[in-house]
């Protein structure tokens, strides 16, 4: 099986970034199955501001994807834009893309209503989109619940290509984890840097614990009986804690006498314990000369390998070849 998954290098990772893509992608590592990763960075080019944070941003992402437990030698880890097929295949696909199908995509009307300006390259992500996945002729893709329509929107694309030029991609599959299909800010939104609600990866602690205690709350007085299921600090809590330490805590908010400032300590105590390692290990990597490059290098050599093979097919069956 081919499984396939991306992520922005649009600023800071964050936690919905790591228990959303990048731990089930670490996670699914196995023998059997081929895993490509890559950095979006034309998508992230919808939001930049400018250049320099664009390339700082996409060694970041790189750094950041290897700290957290990625192998490049057993994922095929590359940078979008290093790939070339995939703007050429892009082009072709908006040929046989309908209007109709971008213009029910939910995730362009989200962000316009949250103030993103509306450009033409906002409009289409999703064909690019398709492209990322298509391009490697990936056959599942891990996403959150938001990016269910976008694998959708794919499958529709290669159904309307294969109908007009002949059986050529696979229709990829989205997977989605039930208990971390969306992971949430701390106002309680999906986290997204576009929200501006996130809690860093990989900051200063001091940073971090600033973010957390700024989760926000209902207005329940300490004394009262909370409900677990229902905070933000506990949905957080749950995925960097033990089983037991979920119980107890648990059991403090529904027993009453726990205030939130205290929730959101344990929540900070627990995101640093868990994430210790990783901020070491970066700390490591960035001191390690050329480091970035040697990891882009290697995987634009073993991805451009299927990318041309797609692009190959893909210009033979429309006539380009």
């Amino acid at each position: 099986m081919r499984i396939l998954t991306g992520i922005q290098p649009s600023g800071k990772l964050h936690l919905g970034n790591y228990f959303g893509a990048m731990k089930p992608m670490i996670d699914s590592i196995n023998d059997q199955d081929e895993i490509f990763c890559f950095i979006a960075d034309y998508h992230a080019l919808t939001t930049a501001t400018d250049s320099d944070t664009v390339k700082n941003n996409i060694n970041n992402a790189i750094l950041d994807w290897i700290a957290c437990g990625l192998d490049p030698e057993k994922i095929i880890l590359y940078v979008q834009s290093d790939l070339p097929q995939i703007a050429e295949l892009t082009w072709i696909l908006h040929t046989v893309c309908p209007m109709g199908l971008l213009e029910r995509a939910t995730s362009y009307k989200d962000k316009i209503a949250k103030g993103i300006p509306a450009t033409s390259g906002l409009f289409t992500y999703p064909v690019l989109m398709a492209a990322d996945i298509l391009i490697m002729q990936a056959d599942v893709v891990p996403v959150g619940k938001d990016q269910k329509q976008h694998v959708e929107m794919t499958r529709d694309i290669a159904i309307k290509f294969n109908n007009k030029f002949g059986e050529t991609f696979p229709l990829p599959q989205e997977k989605i984890s039930k208990n971390i299909a969306t992971i949430p800010g701390i106002d309680g939104q999906k986290m997204s840097k576009s929200y501006n609600n996130y809690i860093p990866l990989f900051d200063d602690e001091k940073v971090i614990r600033k973010k957390i205690m700024s989760i926000v709350t209902d207005s329940k007085a300490i004394e009262d009986k909370k409900d677990p299921d229902q905070c933000n600090i506990f949905a957080l809590y749950k995925l960097v804690s033990t089983e037991k330490e979920q119980l107890d805590l648990k059991e403090k908010y529904l027993q009453g006498g726990l205030s939130y400032g205290e929730a959101k300590s344990l929540l900070f105590e627990a995101v640093s314990k868990y994430f210790r390692k990783f901020w070491e290990k970066r700390n490591q990597l960035e001191k390690e000369p050329n480091f970035v490059t040697k990891i882009r290098e290697k995987g634009q050599e073993r991805a451009q390998i299927q990318a041309q093979k797609t692009l190959n097919t893909v210009c033979k069956r429309v006539g380009l070849m």
